[in-house]
């Protein structure tokens, strides 16, 4: 038997396919002004514009890492159901950014929101403007710490270690601590 469709139900079909959701991981990390105020902005942002926030980390003080004259940063990570390509998560994030006053004028400098792409399902995805699993962030407690309390048991694509192990691993001697802040 052979079926036929008109183009609408065709395009139909296809739109339902590819609602299919993702797991992105993201970090978030802000060092000026109302810290908090930014880290709440940013997740009322991701959620309207890059999917639903399943899981997110408790908040966590660091020393600025690598350019380390500037106030201490506030970072979370969180776990986002999202239907969009690794590509356009860049996009969205970037476009966050700026609605939230980042103006990328020196590497590493302070910062009112940033939000990196951590990790996307399990893939390894390398572009001119993306590489995931992020490069560095095995290498740094601002982000381990956060994400291991979230999914301490996924496996990194290409280092094939759990989220906990790596947390343990890393050789990074920035403190990271927890902090419950007050809401205003």
């Amino acid at each position: 038997m052979i079926f036929t469709f008109s183009d609408s139900r065709r395009w139909n079909i296809f739109a339902v396919v590819s609602r299919i959701d993702k797991r992105l991981v993201l970090g978030l990390g802000s060092n000026q002004g109302d810290s908090i105020l930014f880290l709440h902005q940013a997740k009322y942002w991701i959620s309207l514009h890059l999917g639903t926030i399943q899981r997110e980390s408790s908040y966590y003080q660091t020393a600025a890492w690598g350019m380390q004259d500037q106030p201490d940063f506030i970072n979370q990570t969180l776990l986002v159901n999202t239907p969009f390509s690794p590509e356009i998560c860049l996009q969205k994030c970037l476009y966050i950014e700026k609605l939230l006053g980042r103006f990328r004028t020196q590497k590493w400098g302070p910062r009112t929101i940033d939000i990196d792409i951590l990790l996307y399902e399990s893939i390894n995805h390398k572009s001119n403007q993306l590489q995931i699993p992020h490069p560095h962030m095995h290498n740094r407690n601002f982000v381990m710490h956060p994400l291991a309390e979230i999914l301490p048991n996924t496996l990194h694509p290409t280092l094939q270690k759990t989220m906990q192990q790596l947390q343990q691993d890393c050789t990074d001697t920035l403190t990271t601590q927890k902090i419950f802040p007050q809401l205003k």
